[in-house]
């Protein structure tokens, strides 16, 4: 049984709103009501974003002990304003506990990265190989060839900065929202230069008979 599971089953033990029944009017009215239901409903995030960070040991023993509560808080807290903003997109399609749960798991996990890559230096410079010079056997030799082209052409064909903005975000796994703010620039810039720098890459391997070409692409 998964912990959404959990949640349900004790929500309706609980006596608690059904989906979406009383949810929404609970937390969309005043006074002690919406105090209650804001609670419960705190309570709900709180789980979802301790399950999620637990899930993630390898991220969590790189912050420490001392700073999961703070990353499960601080996500649930975000969470929490993320549901209320985005009531009335609700649908009904689940139950409205399994759809606030989802908002619990998505931040804490990007809180989580976030907290985990915010000491740590983000290479930008040299571009490690893609793979570790060695004889090839017959079975790796097409991959081989593959990772020697594209490493070619993040050379070649990308400039300086979509070649660190491509090797952080895809080689060295850097979260977007890290490096936005290590470069002093925004999300969507570095969205727009990762979409062009993979567009680059892809013509040209594509030119180079390493990939079949896009729909409409010539060779």
């Amino acid at each position: 049984m998964t912990e959404v599971d959990h949640e349900q089953t004790a929500a309706r033990q609980a006596g608690t709103p059904a989906p979406g029944e009383d949810w929404i009017a609970e937390l969309t009215s005043d006074g002690p009501v919406r105090d209650d239901a804001l609670r419960r409903l705190h309570a709900l995030l709180l789980r979802g974003a301790r399950f999620q960070v637990f899930r993630m040991s390898a991220l969590r023993a790189m912050v420490g002990a001392a700073q999961v509560e703070d990353i499960i808080t601080l996500a649930a807290d975000e969470a929490m304003v993320a549901v209320l903003g985005k009531l009335s997109t609700f649908e009904g399609r689940s139950r409205f506990t399994t759809w606030a749960y989802k908002f619990a798991v998505l931040q804490a996990a990007v809180e989580l990265r976030r907290q985990a890559w915010s000491r740590r230096e983000v290479p930008l410079e040299a571009a490690p190989p893609l793979i570790e010079p060695r004889p090839s056997p017959d079975q790796y030799a097409e991959g081989a060839d593959l990772a020697a082209a594209v490493r070619e052409a993040i050379d070649r064909v990308l400039t300086p900065h979509q070649r660190r903005i491509a090797l952080a975000l895809i080689v060295d796994e850097v979260p977007i929202d890290v490096l936005a703010e290590r470069l002093g620039t925004s999300r969507n810039a570095l969205y727009k230069t990762l979409h062009d720098a993979r567009s680059r890459l892809r013509a040209h391997l594509a030119h180079e008979g390493y990939l079949a070409p896009s729909p409409g692409e010539t060779r």
